[in-house]
């Protein structure tokens, strides 16, 4: 049986799935894929569905990872169509998730389809989808893979299909991506009267004094691949709605985007240390609490990177380029599992009012797709 990409992504788009709801998205792929010969398996994890799909039993296993949920509308009065209605109008397809990224799951899913009929797959092919990647991303990926790993399940190489994307399909394959840091500094000092500061303790000095010595390091002039890291202060609240009074506490959020020349943990440790050095002579107290989204990582090109990239280049006539740049993904938690690099549409319409993919792109990147099936098997099969 044969699948429509564009069919499969107008039926995931009507479902509003927006983080946490699945709103039936997971029943139509899992209906999909079964259609083709997949055996199915939904992986619940508190209120997220999640699906891991396998055709086949022997190696190598090919996987294509991906996400079902969506961020929310935003204006929907501001929309020329019902963001889950899936229209097609001049060759664009609008919906909420066309381009991340229902469209890239049916692509991959129609490309499934027709090399599994030619075929053209002497291994497996797997996907693995959660309904967790916009949001806080704690009950999808992460929890599948460990769970996959535990069982000792074989995943050989991973295909995720971001809308990596920039003026045409294709022209970027993402081998890596940076690591992110979050934190908030809080400083306790004492409320007061502005004309009596000796009997108060003003938070503010320490804070702006630390944060300075933060954002004054140079952490390092990148890395092989990589940008440079750097740490940005998001906010800075003290909650005080009066001019005479001295605050009791002030607070900062920053986040650290960093390259494979650090860790979370080294970069943590060095925040503690210049907390604790803010507080000496300080008597007030000063709390951080970290939280790391992800460290740093790359797929270093090789076979792998070279199937997806000729892959690329024999549907598109022009060769991609190999990039670490962008925010974070589901990548993070897949590299524990196996080599993985990411590939999909363009992006410039994500997250935005009137999200939308043209449909030529579509077929182009189920070609892609498909082409990649073929030449890995060859490959490594």
């Amino acid at each position: 049986m044969s699948l429509s990409a564009l069919d499969l992504a107008q039926d995931l788009i009507r479902r509003p799935s927006v983080t946490p709801a699945d709103a039936g998205a997971m029943d139509v792929l899992q209906n999909a894929l079964e259609s083709l010969g997949f055996v199915c398996r939904r992986m619940r994890f508190g209120e997220i569905e999640n699906l891991y799909a396998r055709w086949g039993t022997g190696g190598p296993n090919l996987c294509f990872a991906g996400h079902t949920d969506v961020v929310p509308v935003g204006d929907a009065a501001a929309w020329t169509h019902d963001p889950f209605a899936a229209v097609v109008e001049n060759g664009l397809l609008i919906g909420r998730g066309a381009a991340d990224m229902k469209s890239a799951i049916a692509a991959f899913a129609a490309a499934a389809g027709r090399a599994i009929a030619a075929g053209k797959v002497t291994g497996s092919l797997s996907f693995l989808i959660t309904g967790d990647e916009e949001g806080v991303a704690i009950d999808g990926t992460g929890p599948v893979v460990e769970t996959l790993i535990a069982e000792g399940e074989r995943v050989d190489h991973c295909l995720l299909g971001e809308p990596t994307s920039a003026a045409r399909v294709g022209d970027q394959i993402k081998i890596g991506r940076r690591g992110s840091l979050n934190a908030v500094i809080t400083v306790e000092g004492k409320q007061g009267h502005v004309a009596y500061p000796h009997l108060a303790l003003n938070p503010l000095p320490t804070l702006i004094r630390l944060l300075d010595v933060l954002q004054s390091r140079v952490l390092d002039a990148g890395y092989p691949r990589f940008p440079p890291s750097n740490l940005e202060v998001t906010t800075v609240d003290v909650g005080n709605p009066t001019t005479n009074v001295i605050p009791a506490r002030a607070s900062a959020r920053l986040n650290i985007r960093f390259n494979p020349a650090h860790d979370g943990e080294s970069l943590i440790a060095w925040l503690e240390e210049e907390c604790r050095l803010a507080g000496e002579g300080f008597a007030g107290k000063i709390d951080l609490t970290p939280s790391l989204t992800g460290n740093a990582f790359i797929t270093e090109p090789g076979d792998f990177t070279s199937v997806v990239a000729g892959a690329v280049e024999a549907v598109t006539g022009k060769a991609p380029e190999l990039t670490t740049t962008g925010g974070i993904s589901d990548a993070r938690f897949i590299r524990k599992l196996c080599p993985v690099v990411e590939v999909g549409l363009m992006g410039a319409t994500m997250h935005a009012v009137g999200e939308n993919a043209p449909v030529k792109d579509i077929e182009i990147l189920t070609a892609v797709y498909e082409r990649v099936i073929e030449r890995y098997f060859e490959a490594v099969g």
